[in-house]
């Protein structure tokens, strides 16, 4: 009988949480449509993966793709080996340890990864990055990087806008067609250095950092922005390149797993076949 496999890349994507009140007297999850809208549209079926960090393995056993979303709170400064300094700063301890093992995961399988908003943050922070806290704080003449303190939502306002300059010869460079584009913008903290074996792959004018991407891995990226907006064709070439990644990495488990299977086909049957 022969495994039916599944033939779109399934793509785990975090949630964000919120303690009881508004919509509901306990704590839930949320998360803007347009994260599992984008990826679907462009061939994958995106799977919410809760918060249960002890989970994680068994979540990865199921994808072929991560994608760690934005969300309206932060990377806790210890993290990256600093006490806290902004006011501004909010904190989500239990999707903070959910988000770090998955990962970690995802790298030590070298599952494609992307990093949106925080989740780039995240990305650079556990590679030994560093992060401004707050970029008004840090570098008070930057460009407006967020519309609001709750960069999640923004009350109907309309966000924050720049040109981002993408880096030649990176990853980021060869998903999209274009080394200049104007991106949305709704972060209060950014990227401030990289650690060994990650880059930069794109900037806003003020020198602010808004991509990076790890060496030696088929697709590990993380962008400021938020793409899955889809407000600019190359947001969509950036997406399809990740899904194209995903794709990619299943079909790569696929033939292993067969391999695999075929190996101890042959160390199961060849004692049937001395004994004959």
């Amino acid at each position: 009988m022969q495994t039916k496999f599944q033939s779109r890349p399934v793509i785990g994507v975090t949630l964000d949480s919120e303690e009881a009140g508004g919509y509901a007297d306990f704590p839930w999850y949320a998360l803007r449509q347009n994260y599992m809208n984008s990826l679907a549209e462009l061939g994958a079926v995106p799977l919410a993966l809760p918060h249960h960090a002890e989970l994680a393995d068994e979540y990865l056993s199921m994808c072929d793709g991560i994608v760690v979303t934005g969300g309206a709170f932060d990377v806790p400064p210890e993290l990256f080996n600093e006490q806290q300094t902004s006011d501004q700063v909010r904190l989500k301890p239990a999707r903070t340890e959910f988000e770090k093992a998955i990962v970690k995961g995802a790298m030590q399988r070298n599952m494609p990864l992307l990093g949106i908003c925080g989740g780039q943050q995240l990305l650079a922070v556990l590679t030994g990055g560093t992060l401004h806290q707050h970029i008004p704080d840090a570098l008070p003449d930057a460009l407006e990087h967020s519309t609001t303190v709750d960069t999640e939502n923004a009350g109907g306002k309309k966000r924050a806008r720049h040109p981002v300059e993408i880096l030649e010869g990176t990853l980021l460079s060869r998903c999209v067609d274009r080394d200049h584009y104007e991106v949305n913008s709704s972060h209060h903290q950014a990227v401030k250095s990289v650690g060994p074996g990650c880059i930069v792959n794109a900037y806003a004018p003020d020198g602010v950092i808004e991509g990076i991407e790890c060496e030696d891995y088929d697709f590990c990226l993380g962008v400021q922005w938020h793409p899955e907006y889809q407000q600019h064709p190359q947001d969509t070439q950036l997406l399809n390149a990740f899904v194209a990644a995903s794709a990619r990495y299943q079909q790569s488990m696929r033939t292993a797993g067969k391999a695999m299977t075929e190996v101890m086909n042959d160390v199961i049957a060849r004692p049937g076949k001395e004994q004959a």
